[in-house]
């Protein structure tokens, strides 16, 4: 079966033209990785890279010396494609290790592979940005540049072996393709969250006040307030409820699961929290994934499961920072892993601010091939509002989960307010 040929982009922080031992890699890998086949492209000092790196993304990105400022951590920035770095020089640069090492430790969580030309080299960087550094030299007099391109074009293809299918399951797709569109939010807690003082009642009305179809309650640590939040939305009708707990693990962050039916213990390893929601049957979701604000797996944990993740998170209007979210969406793309969006609602005011429009669906392999074609739709909401309502909320009083709300109503409030007409003078 014959090899699919790669789409590459190689980019030197040096000028073209200056005889260097960066350049002279650049080139030769070049050269040789164009004879096997592949399509590459190469970027210098005073090249654009972000227009022609997100009108038509590559394959791979391979970014060499990638300290800032300089166009290959330009190419790093803009790059929504799989993207390795090689590391030539064992000299520290000062303003990338002391003045702007927080900065630049953010460009290097976008690499997904880092490679070395020399063992001096990988002690210097692991000294200053641990991560797993693979050794390849340089052609020279004992070893040729077809060996370090065929050893690179290996690495490639690893990277690239990694991201999922864009298939889906086409007898699934045909079977609920004619089914009518319904409005979903992904993310949302009830009073059985020890953070979270909205009444499995009140979600549940303000959810169907709010049009939305279906909803997933992911309580932190507890499945309760889910399973009586869907015995009482089968007596309601007009909505459907996925049962689904978000997990603290021991030191990975957190991680949801999707159609679950029993809890799952918090304080295991994500591996171990992964494999509990697979014996259920369920769904694996990330949220918040880069927001450094919530308990999340750093980048390197992410790689270790990224085969796992059923859905990403890639909006939570809850996150402080649009960057983390815009990570998020960068890290599904280049993995191709199907994106998802939920309100993380801890107030019911909060309820919908963020919806994903899907056929509808039976169970969770319905649910993920009609992901495939989703439509996120964002609605405004004032997150300090929400965030003081959920404050006002919690905040000083005793906890009371379960409360039974016997003649609940939708909460209003949490939209914004219609401007007056300016005064005539």
């Amino acid at each position: 079966m014959p090899v699919e040929p790669l789409s590459i982009a190689q980019v030197t922080p040096r000028r073209r033209g200056v005889e260097d031992p960066v350049n002279e890699y650049v080139e030769r890998v070049s050269a040789e990785l164009e004879r096997r086949g592949h399509e590459v492209v190469n970027y210098a000092t005073g090249d654009p890279v972000k227009r022609p790196l997100r009108a038509e993304p590559p394959d791979i990105v391979h970014v060499h010396e990638p300290f800032a400022p300089s166009v290959a951590s330009a190419a790093l920035r803009h790059s929504f494609s799989l993207n390795v770095a090689t590391f030539h020089a064992p000299q520290e640069r000062v303003l990338s290790t002391q003045v702007a090492r927080p900065l630049v430790e953010i460009f290097f969580g976008r690499l997904d592979a880092r490679t070395v030309v020399s063992e001096e080299t990988a002690q210097l960087l692991e000294r200053y940005f641990p991560a797993s550094y693979e050794l390849v030299q340089p052609g020279g007099p004992e070893r040729d540049w077809a060996t370090v391109a065929e050893e690179l074009e290996a690495l490639y293809r690893r990277l690239l072996a990694r991201r999922h299918s864009l298939g889906g399951d086409e007898g699934v797709r045909q079977r609920i393709v004619e089914r009518p569109l319904i409005e979903v939010d992904l993310h949302m807690h009830t009073d059985h969250s020890t953070d979270c003082a909205t009444p499995v009642e009140v979600l549940l009305e303000t959810a169907r006040d709010r049009g939305l179809g279906a909803i997933a309650i992911t309580d932190h640590n507890e499945v309760s307030g889910a399973l009586e939040a869907r015995k009482i939305a089968a007596e309601m009708g007009g909505i459907k409820v996925i049962v689904a707990e978000e997990v603290k693990t021991a030191e990975q962050g957190e991680v949801i699961g999707l159609f679950l039916e029993e809890k799952i213990p918090k304080g295991m390893t994500m591996a171990e929290t992964i494999a509990a929601i697979r014996a259920q049957g369920g769904l694996v979701y990330v949220p918040h994934p880069f927001d450094r604000f919530h308990s999340v797996p750093d980048y390197e944990h992410l790689l270790d499961i990224v085969e796992e993740i059923d859905v990403l998170e890639v909006f939570n209007p809850r996150v402080a920072l649009t960057a983390f979210n815009e990570e998020a969406e960068r890290f599904a793309r280049k993995y191709r892993i199907v994106p998802g969006a939920g309100s993380d609602s801890h107030v019911a005011q909060g309820l919908g601010s963020v919806r994903v429009r899907i056929h509808d669906f039976d169970g969770p392999e319905e649910f993920l091939e009609a992901m495939r074609d989703a439509d996120i739709v964002r609605k405004h909401k004032n997150l300090v509002y929400v965030q003081a309502l959920k404050l006002l909320q919690t905040t000083g009083r005793p906890k009371a989960p379960k409360r039974s709300v016997p003649d609940a109503k939708p909460v209003r409030g949490g939209r914004p307010r219609k401007r007056r007409p300016a005064s005539k003078s």
